[in-house]
């Protein structure tokens, strides 16, 4: 699997979002940017991640996901301090 395919389907499944995925085939970052992810803790974002692409997880196309989550105001502020 690529990054692209894998941005693809977070993309699909993801609302109004903007996905940033870097990897090797097997092991992916990804970066989601996406306003449903508003009020919601790190797990229920990672969760919602791992719902998008949990089918490719168990039958080990996907071997290692690292996910970073942001509303779009939380991106805003991580790119003016230069995280993520």
């Amino acid at each position: 699997m690529t990054p692209e395919e894998v941005q693809s389907i977070l993309l699909e499944g993801l609302e109004n979002a903007e996905v940033i995925v870097e990897g090797d085939g097997n092991h992916f970052q990804v970066t989601a940017i996406s306003n449903q992810f508003e009020g919601l803790r790190a797990v229920p974002r990672q969760q919602i991640i791992y719902g998008i692409v949990g089918e490719h997880i168990t039958s080990g196309v996907l071997h290692a996901l690292g996910i970073k989550t942001y509303t779009e105001a939380e991106w805003q502020k991580a790119k003016k301090f230069q995280i993520g």
